[in-house]
């Protein structure tokens, strides 16, 4: 079922939505969640709990990616999880790994006080993943959106693990150098 369906499913409160949702989006939900929390019972409530909130977010929202919506919200709730567990063991560490690479960086949510000022730092981010090769964009969101390991990074691109942590260096270094020049500090 194409996305426009499943959206009009949630528009006119079909059951079915979710289950839809499930099937086409499922995997790609639970990946997202083990990512970041390495642990199937906590992947599987935040995957739940992700249907749930688009569902009572669809209506009034009407995403123009189902895929990429969804995806946000496995994210988020999987963050929150995380961050209310905070216990780097249960994430094996990569999650707070992943968060310290780019706070040199991106300040932190604490830092970044107001909406506008994170807006305008969501529209640099675009701008600069823009400027990045097919390749390296993929890698650095896979690191720094899907929080891969390094190990399934360079697995999946058959790269060495250092030539992974190497790109995502220069791409860190690139994305800070880009950052100062548009005016964004991390002071």
């Amino acid at each position: 079922m194409q996305d426009e369906e499943i959206i009009g499913l949630y528009l006119a409160r079909s059951e079915n939505a979710i289950t839809e949702t499930s099937g086409k989006y499922g995997g790609y939900c639970n990946s997202i969640a083990m990512n970041i929390l390495h642990d199937h019972s906590d992947s599987e409530e935040v995957v739940n709990d992700s249907y749930l909130k688009i569902w009572n977010t669809i209506p009034p929202s009407r995403p123009l990616s189902l895929k990429a919506y969804l995806g946000r919200i496995v994210r988020n709730l999987s963050l929150n999880l995380y961050e209310k567990l905070n216990s780097a063991k249960r994430g094996k560490g990569e999650v707070k790994l992943v968060l310290e690479e780019l706070a040199e960086v991106i300040p932190s949510d604490e830092s970044a006080e107001k909406y506008t000022e994170q807006k305008v730092l969501e529209q640099l981010l675009d701008s600069f993943l823009g400027t990045l090769d097919d390749g390296t964009r993929k890698i650095f969101v896979r690191r720094y959106w899907y929080m891969s390991s390094v190990k399934e990074i360079a697995h999946s691109y058959k790269l060495s693990e250092s030539a992974v942590k190497m790109r995502l260096k220069r791409t860190r270094e690139a994305l800070k150098k880009y950052l100062e020049q548009e005016g964004w500090s991390n002071e």
